[in-house]
């Protein structure tokens, strides 16, 4: 049987109980500074198998701090944190969801984050309109069931807020669990047709959405081709990803792009095994000596940082979220002691953690508890989410040691980039004496991710690992140098204080897929006209 995560020392911090009330949030099994005591854990440390514990709204008792006096602890913080602790501030306000009005809401389905442009490599020709599509657009959403899996909406609560349910767990679970190819045979949830839907008003412009409708669907049919092939041809995939990986798609894709699920399908399933009892037995080794056994430097941060992680968004402010994240982390931190723990890794995790659990239900992620998944397949989750950010820090480790070289040198590549790109913004910017490291430090450290919402971070991300290994560390001073000039008009009428606030305090709330792709594209032309250029950057 496999063992199951062992929970972190518990702290007190804010959290949400069941009834979705700010409140004080425990793990029962902790109440003092001795982590895996007989009163205080449900089975014996000597144990090797224990149990994730479900979270409680009883308050906790506080639990002492270790003092942090010593001087090698100070020396060593150098190397563990070079930022200061994220702000709620630095991160993109999450909309509300407005209440639906008398049952019923509508949803303008032909812009913002629901469009899938193919803006680039997709160069072959589009299967033309299928005998049976559903119509998008301005869409009547309330009795009808979803068209497919990007649609589907938890229960509205009178505030307009999804309501957390079981109900919004999928079925077929375990076999998503055991065989990942199991994602790409189910088929997605589609709308109830109804003749009432296709009435004068919707039919203007068929013609253009059965179109799209056709384009999303013969997209996806080449994705599933992709994935369930007996051998992956990787090419391919990544000609395919580039344009966005299809939601439902995502678990089983991502993986394959950074190596972490082999190519063979034979030899997948068993990988998975592997590798994610290989992650709950670092877990418990981790954790095995207790709290005093663990790098308390190390562990300091941690803690301070994951009840900071995307503030707002419910997901990351459950309990067991907030487990899952420290777990990782700390198993992260202790295996790469060249960098340690740094500020800013705890936001790589999300977009992992997000597309993972996104599999597993049928409902916003953000809005979700995970505490309500049965144990094996929230173990999964952050198991998969724990390899895949290793895979990804691989490439860009050097941004995380001491000093991090690897931001440093990003940075002034990227000055050197925009004074080519738009030498009027280049000067205007020297001219304020404004300096690339006072805003494209966290550009680089964060991979923009304060900047935009995890949703449009996961778009992103779909191009990044469909360009290779290298693509977040040199692809991404593109996009940063796009991202950049993108404002250029409005920065050239700014002075020094207006070009800081600005830049800290980007309009990009309202962004959706559509964005993000033109960003990625205006990246590309100038990745395709500097990055083989002899003379670009200086040595």
């Amino acid at each position: 049987m496999p063992m199951a995560a062992r929970p972190p020392p518990a702290r007190p911090h804010i959290g949400i109980n069941p009834a979705n009330r700010f409140s004080s949030y425990s793990v029962a099994e902790w109440v003092d500074d001795d982590a895996w005591d007989s009163g205080s854990d449900s089975e014996s440390p000597t144990k090797t198998a224990w149990k994730r514990q479900a979270s409680t709204s009883t308050a906790p008792k506080a639990v002492p701090r270790t003092a942090q006096n010593n001087s090698s602890s100070s020396t060593l913080a150098s190397s563990y944190t070079h930022l200061h602790a994220p702000s709620p501030s630095s991160y993109p306000p999450k909309f509300e969801v407005q209440p639906p009005r008398n049952g019923w809401t509508i949803v303008n389905k032909q812009g913002g984050n629901r469009r899938n442009s193919e803006v680039h490599h997709d160069t072959e020709s589009i299967q033309e309109e299928a005998a049976d599509v559903e119509l998008e657009g301005d869409m009547v959403v309330g009795e009808l069931d979803p068209e497919d899996p990007e649609d589907v909406a938890a229960p509205l609560t009178v505030s307009g807020k999804p309501k957390p349910d079981k109900s919004a767990i999928r079925e077929d679970v375990d076999e998503i669990v055991n065989d990942p190819l199991h994602l790409a045979r189910r088929s997605p949830k589609r709308r109830r047709s109804s003749r009432s839907q296709y009435d004068s008003s919707v039919h203007e412009g068929s013609e253009k959405l059965i179109r799209e409708r056709s384009i999303k669907s013969n997209r996806r049919d080449k994705f599933i081709q992709c994935i369930i092939h007996d051998d992956v041809d990787m090419a391919q995939l990544r000609k395919l990803a580039w344009n966005g990986v299809p939601s439902d798609l995502r678990a089983v894709a991502w993986p394959l792009l950074l190596g972490y699920l082999p190519l063979p399908a034979s030899s997948r399933a068993p990988t998975l095994v592997r590798k994610r009892q290989e992650y709950l037995s670092l877990v418990e080794l981790a954790f095995a000596r207790n709290r005093e056994g663990l790098d308390q430097q190390i562990w300091h941060q941690i803690e301070i940082d994951v009840p900071r992680t995307r503030p707002g968004v419910k997901l990351w402010m459950h309990g067991s979220t907030q487990r899952s994240l420290e777990r990782i982390l700390y198993v992260w931190a202790i295996r790469h002691p060249a960098s340690g723990y740094v500020q800013g890794i705890n936001d790589l995790v999300t977009p992992f953690f997000q597309v993972f659990l996104s599999a597993y239900i049928d409902s916003d992620p953000e809005e979700f508890d995970p505490s309500l998944l049965p144990e094996n397949v929230l173990n999964a989750i952050e198991a998969d989410s724990f390899w895949c950010l290793s895979r990804l820090l691989d490439g860009i480790q050097d941004n995380y040691i001491a000093t991090q070289p690897g931001i440093h040198r990003s940075v002034k590549r990227m000055a050197e980039l925009v004074a080519r790109i738009d030498p009027p913004l280049s000067a205007h910017l020297e001219s304020e004496n404004v300096e690339f490291m006072q805003f494209a430090f966290r550009w680089m450290n964060c991979l923009l991710m304060r900047e935009i919402s995890v949703e449009n971070t996961i778009r992103m991300w779909d191009t990044y690992l469909a360009e290779g290994p290298d693509a977040f560390s040199q692809f991404h001073l593109y996009v940063c140098s796009a991202f950049l000039v993108k404002w250029s008009k409005k920065l050239r009428e700014m002075d020094f204080q207006g070009i800081i606030m600005f830049l800290q305090s980007l309009p990009t709330q309202g962004w959706g897929d559509h964005e993000i792709e033109l960003l990625l594209s205006e990246a590309f032309v100038h990745y395709s006209t500097w990055h083989n250029a002899q003379s670009h950057f200086g040595k």
